[in-house]
């Protein structure tokens, strides 16, 4: 899931663990246990495109990962606290805690808004306003105490808000590798999108306001579980959701009479009305969109798989990203090159299924030690991306 998706969750899950013991600062841990996974993203600045297409939602992810990190990270927050230097320690915390807000926040302006610098900035000087105010009224007026909770209890509002994070990714089509470093499988049961408002909006509105309340009042308690309930019966919905979609394309591919191998279908970025359907032959795959509110009946398009194209299977870079994609891909050449798309994210809206109108697409150089893969590309062109979202909102209302 996105990243403020993320940030909510955990900060929900620690006032769940810790709120009536050290109220808000539950929600700023569990927010920051929440984060720390996706800080393997910082495997782009030391790993090469392939290695960290790999590295990411790994170990990090994982179940052990969770265990340990809760072990760790428990003990070393207790430490900060019992450290006579814990303002300074604590102003780092707070400066790095809101730069991830800001990072969160950014990313879901980049898909809300074309261009989102005005929002930007305005968000910024909102998020460096409240850390000024919050941190100088904290530690700076000799009004602070110490939290009271154990190295126990700190180890429990890590391990919750560790694991919540890669078990919500597991929803998703990306998945995460849950059982690493014992296997590389990932877990991807794909009924949510990686950002769905539905999802976050009223889960982020409940725990504003129960951070509003004190610790001592139970409606702030009241108002933290009705989030999680709310969130949770909707992710509920969405795997409901997905038993009738594929049920809807199982029904169109037998009536189409396409046989297919498998196929696997895919919710559309910011909604579970609109679904994708990639479907499997020996030598193509069938693609398909689906909204719950189309009247015309399913239509498929097929596409080659292309996988002659390829001089050598076995080629490292090959073989990860296979993997990668569950090996719902097809290859495309292009001039001196040759492109791969990941078929399960989906096509762009009103394609004619061109080069650039794959959703998630690698392109490769051929090099003297095999394949290389340039950085991965995601999302729409840029003088495409103003348009994304009316066709977008416009296929979601059925076609």
């Amino acid at each position: 899931m996105d990243s403020l998706t993320q940030i909510v969750l955990g900060a929900a899950v620690g006032e769940l663990v810790l709120g009536k013991k050290i109220g808000n600062r539950a929600m700023v841990w569990g927010a920051i246990g929440g984060t720390i996974p996706d800080l393997d993203v910082l495997g782009k600045f030391f790993l090469s495109n392939i290695d960290n297409l790999a590295f990411h939602r790994a170990f990090s992810h994982s179940i052990l990962f969770s265990i340990l990190g809760a072990l760790v990270f428990g003990k070393l927050v207790h430490a900060i606290y019992k450290s006579p230097n814990h303002k300074w320690i604590a102003l780092v915390f707070r400066s790095l805690a809101t730069i991830l807000v800001g990072f969160a926040v950014h990313f879901m302006l980049n898909i809300i808004v074309p261009k989102p610098l005005i929002p930007m900035l305005l968000a910024a000087a909102a998020l460096a306003y409240f850390l000024y105010r919050s941190t100088y009224k904290k530690y700076f007026t000799g009004l602070w105490k110490a939290p009271e909770a154990s190295v126990k209890d700190w180890q429990r509002l890590f391990f919750w808000s560790l694991l919540t994070h890669p078990i919500l990714d597991c929803f998703t089509m990306y998945g995460t590798q849950l059982f690493s470093p014992f296997t590389n499988t990932r877990v991807a049961w794909s009924t949510i999108s990686v950002a769905d408002p539905v999802y976050t909006l009223p889960f982020i509105i409940c725990l504003i306001v129960a951070a509003t309340y004190k610790r001592e009042n139970s409606l702030r308690g009241k108002w933290n579980k009705l989030g999680i309930l709310l969130s949770s019966l909707y992710l509920c919905a969405t795997v409901v959701n997905k038993f009738h979609v594929n049920a809807v394309f199982a029904n169109a591919l037998s009536e189409q009479k396409i046989e297919v191998k498998r196929y696997v279908t895919n919710p559309a970025i910011l909604s579970n009305v609109l679904w994708s359907c990639v479907a499997e032959t020996d030598t193509s795959f069938f693609l398909s969109q689906y909204s719950l509110f189309d009247h015309s009946a399913v239509v498929f398009t097929e596409v080659a798989k292309n996988h002659g194209l390829l001089k050598n299977k076995q080629d490292e870079t090959l073989k990860t990203l296979a993997w990668f994609s569950d090996d719902y891909y097809n290859v495309i050449p292009l001039e001196n090159s040759l492109q791969m798309n990941d078929l399960r994210f989906g096509v762009f809206f009103n394609e004619d299924y061109a080069v650039d109108a794959y959703i998630f697409r690698f392109e490769l150089l051929d090099g003297e030690n095999g394949y290389v893969m340039q950085e991965a590309q995601g999302g729409p062109p840029k003088e495409k991306q103003a348009n994304m979202f009316n066709a977008l909102w416009k296929r979601i209302k059925g076609v």
